[in-house]
C-alpha cells in the first residue's frame, strides 16, 4: 500500500512506510539471513565532530576525507577486512546504495575500503553529518545509522548537548540499537566534568549502558590521523569485540531485536491508514454511482411517466395519426381496424421522420440535462473531501463532456432502430403481408415509442386527456397487429433497452471521475494483510525464543 490518497494521516504513512521498508530492506532482512555477518559500525555525528579523523585514525591511515570544508563526507565510506569483502556487495546490506572503490565527488555511492588494518569481523562505516546543510546528507545519515549493528556516535566537548545528536540518540535507545559514544576533543582539564555530565545525559535517554569514549585535544600529525595512544582504547574495544564472537552477536541480536520491534510498532498506524484509504475509495466511487444512479432513474422515469408527450413529441405524434376518422376507425373491430390502417398508412405517408427527431430532440435533451446535473453533484461531492480535491486538480468536470449532446442524440437514433426491428421482427414472425409491413414498421414502431411513454403520471390537466388520447391510438393499432400481450410484452422489451442504453452512457460519463481511481495503488486487503504479517512475525518470534 502506498497511501496515494491525500486524507488525514497519509503524509505520516507514506514516511512510515519509506522507513519501515528501508529498515528491511538495508538491515533486517540481510542481517537475518547472515548472522554471521561482520559486525558494521557506523560512525555518525554532527559536524565537524571528527568523525573522518577518528576513523583514518583507528585504521591507521587517511581513508576518508577530512578538512574544514563542509561537508567533507559526501559518500560514505565503509573499512572492511579484505577477507569480509563479500559481506558488502550490492546484493546484502544497503542495496540501493552502488558500490565504489574510489572517492565519489558527486555523492550517493558507497565506497568500499579493503583494508587490513581492520581486524576480521568489524567494518566501520564513515557516514555523513546528522545535522548537515545539505538535506541528502542528513538524510543518508539516517539511513546508514539505521542499517548499523552499533553506533558508534561522536560527539565534541563543546556540541554534546546539541539537539540533533539527542533526537537520533533518542532514537536509538527507543529501538533498542546497540550505542557507543566518543567523547572528542576534551581539554585534559575539563575531561572529568563533562564525562561525568554527558555519562548522566546518557542515562537519563536509556543509554545508560552505552561504552564512552574521551579522545582528549590533540594535534593530528602530517597525515591527519591522531596518535593511536589518543584513540587506543575505541581501537581495544573494536579488537576485542571482533575477537569475541559471542559478544559480536550479542550486539548484532540485541541491534536486530531491537529493529524488528521498532518495525512491529509501526505496522498498526499503517494498517490503519490503509483501511482509510480502501475506505475513502469506496467512498468516491460510492458518492458517484449514487449520483449516476440518480440519473439514470430519473430519465427512466422522465422516458415513462408522460413527459415526453408533452410539447413536440406529442404535436408530432398528433400530426402523423391524424384525428378524426382515423380516431373513429380504431374504435371498429379488430379486422376493420387492420383494413383502415392498412388503407390509411398506404394512402397517403405520414410525417414519420418529424416524430422520430422529435422524439430523438426530447429524450437527448433530458439524457444531456442529467449528465450535467449528475457531473455537477459529483464534482461537488468530490470536492467537499481533500482527496477528491487533489484526484480533480484544476480540472472543471461541473458539466457533461463536450461530445455527450451527440452522444445521446446517436444513443436514441440507435434505441430507434432497435425498436424498428422489434416490430420488424414480430411481424416477420407472424406471416403479415409483407406489403403492409414495408409500409407500417415505421408507423407501428413509432405508435411503440409512443406506448412506451404512455404513462400519464408527469402531465396535469387538459395535457392528460390529449397524450392519453393519443397514446392510446397507438396501443389500439399495435394490438391490432400483434394482440395485447405482445404489445406488452415489446412495449417492456423496449423500455429496458433504452434504459440499458442510458445506463451504458451515463457510466462511461462517470469514468471522467473513477478512472482517476482506477490507476491507484490502493489494496483493498492491505490492512488485513499487514495485520497478520505482524502476527506471524510475533508467533515467530515467540517460538524462536
Amino acid at each position: 500500500m502506498q497511501y496515494p490518497l491525500a486524507v488525514a494521516g497519509a503524509d505520516d504513512a507514506r514516511r512510515v512506510r519509506r522507513e519501515v521498508l528501508a529498515q528491511l530492506d538495508d538491515y533486517i532482512l540481510p542481517r537475518l539471513d547472515h548472522l554471521d555477518a561482520p559486525m558494521l559500525a557506523v560512525v555518525g555525528g554532527s559536524t565537524g565532530a571528527g568523525k573522518s579523523t577518528l576513523v583514518n585514525s583507528l585504521v591507521r591511515r587517511r581513508v576518508s576525507d577530512t578538512g574544514v570544508l563542509r561537508p567533507t563526507t559526501r559518500s560514505p565510506i565503509l573499512v572492511h577486512h579484505p577477507e569480509d569483502a563479500e559481506w558488502f556487495d550490492e546484493l546484502r546490506i544497503l542495496p540501493d546504495l552502488p558500490r565504489v572503490e574510489i572517492h565519489d565527488q558527486a555523492g550517493g555511492a558507497l565506497r568500499l575500503v579493503a583494508d587490513d588494518g581492520l581486524p576480521s569481523g568489524v567494518a566501520i562505516l564513515d557516514a555523513p553529518d546528522v545535522d548537515s546543510v545539505v538535506t541528502e546528507n542528513r538524510t543518508l545519515a539516517a539511513q546508514l545509522l539505521a542499517a548499523a549493528d552499533l553506533w558508534l556516535f561522536v560527539t565534541t566537548a563543546a556540541r554534546y548537548s546539541d539537539a540533533v545528536p539527542w533526537d537520533f540518540l533518542r532514537a536509538a535507545a527507543a529501538r533498542q540499537a546497540a550505542v557507543a559514544v566518543v567523547l572528542d576533543r576534551v581539554a585534559p582539564e575539563a575531561v572529568s566534568e563533562i564525562r561525568s555530565h554527558l555519562a548522566a545525559m546518557l542515562a537519563e535517554h536509556g543509554l545508560g549502558d552505552a561504552p564512552l569514549f574521551v579522545v582528549e585535544e590533540t594535534m593530528p600529525d602530517d597525515d591527519g590521523l591522531l596518535p593511536a595512544p589518543a584513540v587506543a582504547a575505541v581501537r581495544a574495544w573494536l579488537d576485542g569485540l571482533a575477537a569475541d564472537e559471542a559478544s559480536r552477536t550479542q550486539i548484532v541480536r540485541r541491534t536486530l531485536d531491537g529493529a524488528v520491534d521498532g518495525v512491529l510498532l509501526q505496522v498498526p498506524s499503517l494498517a490503519e491508514a490503509a483501511d482509510l484509504q480502501v475506505e475513502t475509495v469506496t467512498g468516491l466511487q460510492a458518492d458517484v454511482a449514487h449520483v449516476y444512479e440518480a440519473a439514470c432513474r430519473r430519465i427512466d422515469e422522465a422516458a415513462a411517466d408522460g413527459s415526453m408527450l408533452r410539447g413536440e413529441v406529442l404535436a408530432r405524434w398528433q400530426d402523423f395519426v391524424g384525428t378524426g376518422d382515423f380516431l373513429r376507425s380504431l374504435e371498429a373491430r379488430v379486422g376493420r381496424v387492420r383494413d383502415k390502417v392498412t388503407a390509411f398508412l398506404r394512402g397517403r405517408p405520414q410525417p414519420a421522420a418529424a416524430v422520430e427527431e422529435a422524439i430523438e430532440h426530447g429524450l437527448a435533451a433530458v439524457v444531456v440535462e442529467e449528465a450535467n446535473r449528475a457531473a455537477e453533484q459529483a464534482d461537488s461531492r468530490w470536492r467537499e473531501t481533500s482527496a477528491g480535491r487533489a484526484l480533480l486538480g484544476d480540472d472543471d468536470l461541473t458539466r457533461a463532456a463536450d461530445d455527450v449532446p451527440a452522444r445521446a442524440a446517436e444513443m436514441v437514433r440507435s434505441w430507434q432502430d432497435a425498436v424498428l426491428e422489434l416490430v420488424r421482427t414480430e411481424g416477420a414472425s407472424r406471416r403479415f403481408n409483407a406489403r403492409l409491413l414495408s409500409f407500417g414498421v415505421n408507423g407501428l414502431g413509432l405508435a411503440l415509442m409512443i406506448v412506451v411513454f404512455a404513462s400519464t403520471a408527469g402531465l396535469t390537466g387538459a395535457e392528460v386527456g390529449v397524450a392519453g388520447g393519443t397514446a392510446a391510438v397507438g396501443q389500439k393499432l399495435l394490438e391490432a397487429f400483434f394482440g395485447d400481450e405482445a404489445v406488452r410484452r415489446l412495449a417492456s422489451k423496449a423500455r429496458r433497452d433504452l434504459s440499458a442504453r442510458v445506463s451504458a452512457l451515463l457510466e462511461s460519463e462517470s469514468a471522467r471521475f473513477t478512472d482517476r481511481l482506477g490507476g491507484l495503488p490502493v489494496d483493498v486487503a492491505a490492512g488485513t494483510v499487514l495485520r497478520a504479517a505482524r502476527s506471524d512475525a510475533e508467533q515467530a518470534r515467540e517460538r524462536a525464543a
